[in-house]
This record gives structure tokens, C-alpha cells and sequence, in this order.
């Protein structure tokens, strides 16, 4: 799943060079006139997909292109999911949400609010946020790599389970997945978000948490925390020296969250592409680039067809995990 570094030369020049492509976005854009256009985002101003939208609104200010971000916070994003079909299909609203809002959310949630294969009409993701593995205080030094973990686990029933920033999440069936490929019986502790569940962690108050790489890089020099492995399909650039899961024999655990941009059902292929192309651009732009480096968030595009096909295949591969997790939400 790894999307990273994959920003089309030939399609980096033809956005920044050719301005037909703009005539396609919502009239009067690139004319110096006010907002004509809003970004929805399911989520409150300040959380990491609210940052990530406000950055891409920013870097679209500067090619002429005038968007606002709507929070629509409701119902694990569902609420502004639902609403995207409703708009007209001409650029004017846009939405950036969570690809597992298409992926794994059509498996978890017995009311889904929209159709994940026929209400959007995919963009292109923005960045990426990779998942990981840490362990706490609270478990012996010695516990350096997955294996150690594997076999402390197994010595000692008290410490056999693991957190995630919420129940339904790809952490938590990441964890599903790990629990089952070593044979294990770990129990999930699904919280309200990442920073209650990064306080549990640093305070050894809970021996794992399967969270994100931006969740741990403030703690990785106090030596409160380790981290065991990440689940990319490589090592994240920020933890470098940090072996994936497939490096330590669980090829089969992969997920890494990617933000992306999403438009209306019956959005012209057109449309679609100056998006694409206007996204491509923005995905240069050094503030955007400095903004996300400081959160560990990977910047990197995709095309439509590539990001449509690339989210089918997830929905896909996650449905029999969370079916065999036997996990539900009627939230």
C-alpha cells in the first residue's frame, strides 16, 4: 500500500503549466475572487485530518484556487461522508476524509449512512500515516522485536492486550491480525482517540498500543516507549531503523491510513484529473511538505483510476479480517 514518492513528473508539469486544466474547477477560481468552493471534513478543527484538509486548502490558495474547510464532526465521520453525495458533481464541494471510511467502515458499521462504492468519486490520497507497534514500561526491557513480544505475551497472560486510537480501526484489527498469525489470545482496549491512549502508553498504564508513527515521535528519545515494528510495506523514513512486520516474518499484517480527496458521485473524468493534477502541485509546495514532516505524515499522490482501484482492493482484503473479529457497531 505504499503510495509514497509516486508524484508524476509528467503530470506535475502539465498542472503547473497548462492552464486548460483549471477551467474544469468551480468557476471564477484563479480570478483573486473569494472562497467558491468548501472541502468537507467529518472531523473538529485541529485533529490531524482537519490539519491535513487546512493544509491542502492553503496550498491550493496559492495556485488560485479558493476552498474552504466545513466540519461536519459527527458519527466517526459518516455525517460528512453522507453529504458529499448530495453536492453537485462540479468541484464546488469536495470532501477529504480517512481512506478506511471506504474500506474497512462498510464491514464494521451496520449503519453506514452511504454507499462506499457508488457515492464518491476518488481524487487522489495527500499523505500517509503508517501504522505501528509500541510497547511500554510496563514490559521488560528485553522485549525488543515482535518475536520478544510474541514469546512475553505468552509468559504472561496479564499483559495480553493491546490499545487503539478507536474500536473499529485499522489499529485494532491490525492487532486482530497479530493475535491471530502468533497464536495469541490479546484483548483490544479501543479508545476515544490517540492522545488518552498515548498517556496510558508513556505512563506504562497499558503494555501495547498499535497507533500511528506521527503518535509516537514526540516520546522516541525519552525511553519510555519502544517501538516493535511498523506495518508499511517499508520502513517509515521517521523510524528508520525500526524493521517492518513483513521483515519479522508477519507479511501478512499491512495497513497504513492514507488521507485523501474525495468528490461527488458523477464528477466528469475531467474534473477529476485537474483535481488530481492541482493536488500533484500542491504535494510540492515546501510549507505543505514542512507541515506534514513535523507531524510524520508521508506526502504522496495518486491518480483517480489508481486510487479507485487501490481502494476497492482494500475493501476487499479488510472485509474477511473484520468479519472474522467478529466485531460490529451499531453507532
Amino acid at each position: 500500500m505504499d503510495i509514497n514518492a509516486r508524484l508524476s513528473r509528467r503530470a506535475f508539469a502539465r498542472a503547473a503549466l497548462a492552464a486548460p486544466a483549471a477551467a474544469w474547477l468551480p468557476h471564477a477560481m484563479g480570478q483573486g475572487v473569494g472562497p467558491t468552493g468548501k472541502l468537507l471534513v467529518g472531523y473538529p478543527a485541529g485533529g490531524t485530518l482537519d490539519t491535513t484538509a487546512r493544509q491542502l486548502t492553503e496550498a491550493w490558495r496559492k495556485q488560485g484556487r479558493a476552498y474552504i474547510v466545513d466540519n461536519r464532526a459527527g458519527a466517526a465521520g459518516r455525517i460528512a461522508s453522507s453529504q458529499l453525495r448530495r453536492e453537485r458533481p462540479d468541484a464546488s464541494a469536495l470532501l477529504c476524509t480517512q481512506t478506511s471510511a471506504l474500506t474497512i467502515y462498510p464491514h464494521v458499521y451496520t449503519r453506514l449512512m452511504y454507499d462506499p462504492a457508488a457515492d464518491f468519486a476518488p481524487v487522489s490520497p495527500l499523505v500517509t500515516a503508517n501504522c505501528a507497534l509500541a510497547v511500554s514500561n510496563a514490559v521488560p526491557a528485553a522485549v525488543r522485536n515482535l518475536a520478544d513480544y510474541v514469546r512475553w505475551v505468552r509468559g504472561t497472560p496479564g499483559g495480553a492486550s493491546y490499545a487503539s486510537p478507536a474500536a473499529g480501526s485499522m489499529a485494532h484489527f491490525l492487532g486482530y491480525q497479530l493475535s491471530e498469525a502468533a497464536g495469541l489470545k490479546l484483548q483490544h482496549v479501543g479508545y476515544r482517540g490517540s492522545a488518552p491512549a498515548m498517556q496510558d502508553l508513556v505512563g506504562a498504564q497499558i503494555p501495547a498500543y498499535f497507533g500511528f508513527v506521527a503518535d509516537f515521535l514526540p516520546y522516541l528519545q525519552q525511553g519510555r516507549i519502544r517501538i516493535l515494528g511498523v506495518a508499511s510495506e517499508k520502513r517509515s523514513r521517521f523510524m528508520p531503523g525500526v524493521p517492518t512486520f513483513a521483515e519479522q516474518g508477519h507479511a501478512e499484517i499491512r495497513g497504513a491510513e492514507t488521507y485523501g480527496v474525495f468528490a461527488p458521485p458523477g464528477a466528469p473524468a475531467a474534473t477529476l484529473q485537474a483535481l488530481y493534477e492541482s493536488m500533484v502541485v500542491a504535494a510540492r509546495d515546501p510549507a505543505l511538505l514542512a507541515a506534514f514532516e513535523q507531524v510524520g505524515l508521508e506526502v504522496g499522490t495518486l491518480a483517480p483510476r489508481e486510487y479507485a482501484a487501490l481502494i476497492q482492493r482494500e475493501r476487499e482484503s479488510w472485509g474477511p479480517v473484520v468479519r472474522a473479529s467478529g466485531f460490529r457497531s451499531d453507532e
